[in-house]
């Protein structure tokens, strides 16, 4: 199970949000998203367990995305999928539902701000007088060439900057999106809630392993939440403890994830939130708990 939530801890990434709070963000992102170019991408992330740092190569045209790392992501016409060598690690037919989220965010009008040499707009996103994002857009693609998000503080979390970019429309990508083990959207029943504070659930999904996962966005920020029948597991994690219990954590380039067992299975959280924000989502999730004892035999016995 962990090898699946790490693919599509992945994928996240990729998965367009939904209607936004604010006209200005909502044409912003769109605009980014229908822009074609090939770019490198820088992320550095002053997390609580250090710095966390990677380089990213991006193609994207006509809708479709193509990140290359460690693994590689494909993301285009409402589906993605995770490629590590020659192999597809999984696909799936995943698209964010068009659902209303409530204003969260007010965007500033927007100044110049020339970046890579080109010229190009800074806007700010305000929850209030508190500064969450700045976004540097290309004035003639629309593609976004840098975003900084901040703490509550007002310390910087992350940073995506372009180091390189061409506008030129590339080569479109030969994986195939075939949706080989896609994830439908479900009605089953699920202890997830549609609201998480100001996050709203987009869409529900569920998988033939019985594993159940739901997409969250307060318009700029977006996290999934899973249900497995397994419990999950991270290396090279850290054990921290809130109010509510114990959460295993990790950090890498842009995303936090947390694993924790509940008397039902495991959980996990995966998303872009800075960490101020994390204790508040967590609270409103299922809290930690021990397996009982037939529940520890049978995972003893078949994992």
């Amino acid at each position: 199970m962990r090898l699946r939530i790490g693919a599509i801890a992945a994928a996240l990434i990729v998965i367009p949000a939904s209607a936004v709070s604010a006209a200005d963000l909502d044409q912003l992102l769109d605009e980014s998203r229908e822009a074609s170019y090939t770019a490198e991408q820088v992320i550095t992330c002053s997390t609580p367990d250090g710095v966390r740092s990677g380089v990213v190569e991006i193609e994207q045209s006509g809708g479709s995305l193509h990140l290359s790392g460690e693994v590689e992501v494909v993301s285009g016409n409402g589906g993605w999928e995770s490629v590590q060598g020659d192999s597809v690690v999984t696909s799936a037919s995943v698209k964010a539902a068009e659902t209303h989220i409530d204003p969260v965010y007010t965007v500033d009008d927007g100044s110049a701000h020339p970046f890579l040499d080109r010229k190009a707009g800074l806007y700010r996103l305000y929850v209030g007088d508190v500064l969450r994002g700045e976004l540097i857009v290309d004035g003639g693609t629309g593609a976004m060439l840098s975003v900084v998000t901040y703490n509550e503080d007002g310390t910087v979390y992350c940073e995506r900057r372009f180091i390189e970019f061409d506008p030129t429309p590339p080569v479109p990508s030969q994986s195939s999106l075939s949706g080989t083990g896609a994830i439908e959207p479900t009605d089953s029943v699920s202890t997830l809630p549609e609201n998480l504070g100001d996050f709203q659930r987009l869409d529900i999904y569920q998988d033939d392993e019985g594993l159940v996962f739901a997409y969250y966005s307060d318009g700029f920020f977006s996290f999934a939440v899973f249900e497995t029948p397994v419990v999950v597991t991270l290396e090279g994690a850290t054990t921290v403890t809130f109010d509510r219990g114990a959460y295993v954590r990790s950090f890498t380039p842009g995303q936090a994830i947390y694993v924790w067992q509940t008397g039902a299975g495991g959980m996990a959280m995966i998303g872009d939130l800075p960490p101020d924000m994390h204790e508040a989502v967590l609270a409103a999730l299922p809290a930690p708990s021990e397996p009982g004892l037939l529940q520890r035999l049978w995972r003893s016995l078949f994992g």
